[in-house]
């Protein structure tokens, strides 16, 4: 069994944001353009909350205790669970965002699948990711084996995701 380090190293991923609040204020700006006002949604792979606490996301899920410890202290409804085996009732939430955390997920076709399943007809799939082209991507991939967080990542290309999205009955807007 793999080790979380999301469980680990609680503090550190928190302290991430605090010390790149230009990077995090810029990331937040490009999700605020994409994620619907007024609806229910979810987070898939909430981790501390973080993200959905400043972008009024109220749902989530994550695997690991110690990360939704942060989220609910953010008053964040959470539970613990996999994105491959949403505890979720079918068309639950008006949209569904994975922020970066595709990449950590084993099976992310079953994952978009499950998406699918408990996103309502006509709702919206946003995933945020780091391609594996992009300059920070090559950069992370270079770097893995020192990574304490990106060790076990899966960088996909946009092209990989796109096929991944559509493959998943969803349409690349």
């Amino acid at each position: 069994m793999n080790i979380n380090p999301f469980n680990i190293y609680i503090e550190e991923y928190e302290d991430w944001f605090k010390k790149n609040e230009i990077i995090f204020q810029s990331e937040l700006l490009a999700l605020k353009q994409v994620i619907p006002i007024g609806k229910k949604g979810i987070e898939i792979g909430i981790g501390s909350g973080i993200f959905a606490e400043e972008l009024n996301i109220k749902y989530g899920i994550d695997p690991s205790d110690k990360m939704l410890n942060y989220a609910r202290q953010r008053n964040l409804n959470v539970d613990k669970g996999f994105a491959e085996n949403l505890p979720y009732s079918d068309s639950s939430f008006d949209y569904a965002v994975f922020i970066t955390s595709i990449c950590f997920i084993d099976n992310p076709v079953k994952a978009l699948k499950e998406a699918h399943r408990v996103i309502k007809d006509n709702g919206v799939l946003i995933i945020a990711f780091i391609s594996k082209e992009s300059s920070l991507g090559q950069i992370l991939t270079s770097e893995k084996e020192e990574s304490k967080f990106y060790r076990t990542a899966n960088f996909f290309s946009v092209a990989e995701m796109i096929s991944l999205i559509e493959s998943n009955k969803f349409k690349v807007n």
